[in-house]
């Protein structure tokens, strides 16, 4: 009878035929420099001011308002949460919080609680009931007829209001990407609502954002939105209220290039083997970051010249994830370890949601033994010789990249201002 444990086999070890001449090469950490804006310090203080200062006029008093909270790693997420909440009630408003994330949690109710739970966005700590659903309720429809839907709990509020990090998107490029607009239309609803967006290339995908986000705002249901936007070292810079009108208008767009200039990159042009030690959903929606990958890997849309990665190796994911892996199959090698842990059932939905570009992210790497059986693969199977110097890159993870450990054949590559530490 087979073993209920695919990767038994694995764990426990198998003879593997690499070349004895492979060799895991020393690394050496590297402090990167990164741009370092001032940061916000009282974040949530920064939260409460934009909501009383933007949307002052556009607040009547028992207005319910239902407040998106998503499952990306932003910083301080508690701290916004409560900050708006704070402002929302400063002005009269009822506010409570709906888990805004498409399809996230394995579309259910349940699991989307937990996952805001497991990042801290309780009750206690934002200051505000939670109510979660996957029920919907088509609101509008967009000219060219596509519909949009709302999560049950916010579609029966006065308003709704999108709270999310302003950054790149993973799977399309335009003058939208990741932020509130993508909250509003896709977040809050639901598994429908981010399936449909999700459902076609990354022109239309764009396309679809921007009529959505018209559309709902014609409703008179979209109260406005708090972004946030971060630092390469994970420090909130820039938190933004945007009224109804500045929603995927001129304010959000310009904060995404703001947000752009600020996205930690590999500096290298070329790497033979980048190690990554942690991915997960609460990193990026495709486990590791394309935009520091250079990894796409959807029809439509190309990759980055640079870096050009040959071999991608991943050794875990964050507990948050829940065993969603969607985007897994953008590494080569993963350990049994990480293995084990994956969901079918929460990333197969993940997968499906995400349309065409969940198909070749979600297929499965090369599974082996351990993290040095991964190393030494990638370094045997990234295109040079035995014998030749590899250049090895390894991070945290793709989320916040102020530092690297780099192999001897990159350190004459050090981009202007990194330093070797130690």
């Amino acid at each position: 009878m087979a073993s209920a444990n695919p990767w038994e086999q694995l764990s426990q070890g198998i003879e593997l035929p690499f070349n004895p001449g492979i060799v895991v090469p020393k690394l050496h950490e590297v402090s990167l420099a990164i741009p370092s804006p001032p940061t916000i310090t009282d974040v949530a203080g920064a939260a409460r001011a934009a909501i009383t200062h933007r949307l002052a006029n556009d607040v009547t008093a028992g207005m319910t308002v239902a407040v998106g909270a998503g499952s990306r790693g932003l910083s301080d997420r508690v701290d916004v949460l409560r900050g708006t909440i704070l402002g929302l009630r400063d002005l009269g408003a009822e506010p409570f919080v709906v888990p805004a994330m498409g399809s996230h949690g394995g579309a259910t109710a349940e699991g989307q609680r937990a996952m805001l739970e497991v990042l801290g966005m309780t009750e206690q700590a934002m200051g505000a009931e939670i109510r979660a659903t996957m029920e919907t309720v088509e609101v509008a429809r967009t000219d060219d007829g596509m519909p949009l839907y709302l999560d049950a709990h916010a579609a029966n509020a006065d308003r709704i209001l999108p709270v999310n990090r302003v950054k790149p998107h993973t799977c399309f490029h335009g003058p939208i990407e990741s932020g509130c607009t993508k909250m509003a239309v896709v977040g809050f609803g639901k598994q429908p609502g981010a399936a449909q967006i999700h459902a076609c290339g990354p022109v239309e995908m764009r396309e679809r954002l921007l009529r959505g986000i018209d559309a709902l705002r014609s409703t008179g249901r979209l109260l406005g939105g708090i972004a946030t936007v971060e630092s390469a070292a994970g420090e909130v810079v820039r938190i933004e209220g945007f009224t109804a009108n500045e929603v995927g208008g001129d304010a959000e767009r310009q904060l995404l290039d703001y947000a752009k200039a600020l996205v930690p990159a590999l500096p290298f042009d070329e790497i033979d083997v980048l190690i990554i030690e942690q991915g997960g959903k609460d990193i990026s929606g495709t486990t590791m970051d394309p935009n520091v990958t250079g990894r796409f890997w959807v029809h439509g849309l190309d990759d980055f010249t640079s870096p050009r990665v040959a071999t991608i190796v991943m050794l875990d994911i964050t507990e948050v994830s829940g065993g969603n892996v969607l985007g897994i199959g953008l590494a080569d090698f993963i350990p049994a370890s990480l293995a084990n842990t994956i969901d079918w059932q929460k990333t197969y939905v993940n997968c499906f949601t995400a349309g065409p570009s969940g198909v070749r992210r979600s297929r499965m790497p090369m599974v082996l033994p351990d993290e040095e059986a991964c190393i030494k693969a990638a370094l045997s199977m990234c295109g040079r010789a035995i014998t030749e110097p590899k250049k090895v890159v390894r991070i945290r993870s793709t989320l916040h990249l102020t530092r690297c450990w780099i192999s001897d054949a990159l350190l004459g590559d050090l981009p202007a201002g990194a330093t070797i530490v130690g």
